[in-house]
């Protein structure tokens, strides 16, 4: 039965990624997916998770006065695409500040920058969907 979210947030570089626990409660960070080739993050879906998601939800920027810039349209046409290739509802979901978040906790943390460049992304997209599982709208 398909009990997991996953959450992507969308780089030009690297694709974060995060999972929920069965119970819909706990986000957890995954290891981050290059960009490129588009691809990859198809494959990593269908290598990974075949069967067990209900969602994917994608991060979608929005400019600090909720408007949408050239970054939302980029992800626009990545849940466009994706969705022509895997089987699963996509839903976007407002990223602001997520980066910036993610950023923080780690500093606190203590990682190291080279070690935060590696992970922020997937930070952010654990964040990403921590807000979405706390809000209920499952």
């Amino acid at each position: 039965m398909s009990t997991r979210i996953l959450a992507l947030d969308h780089g030009t570089v690297r694709i974060g990624v995060a999972i929920s626990d069965d119970m819909l409660m706990i986000a957890q960070p995954e290891p981050y997916v290059p960009a490129e080739p588009p691809e990859a993050i198809e494959t990593y879906i269908h290598e990974q998770w075949e069967g067990q998601l209900k969602l994917i939800l994608v991060g979608m920027p929005r400019n600090m006065d909720g408007s949408y810039g050239p970054a939302a349209e980029k992800v626009r046409a990545f849940v466009q695409r994706l969705q022509e290739k895997v089987d699963v509802p996509i839903r976007t979901w407002d990223e602001r500040l997520t980066s910036a978040q993610a950023n923080r906790v780690m500093i606190e943390a203590d990682v190291r920058r080279d070690k935060r460049k590696q992970k922020v992304d997937s930070m952010s997209a654990a964040i990403l969907l921590q807000s979405y599982l706390d809000s209920g709208l499952m």
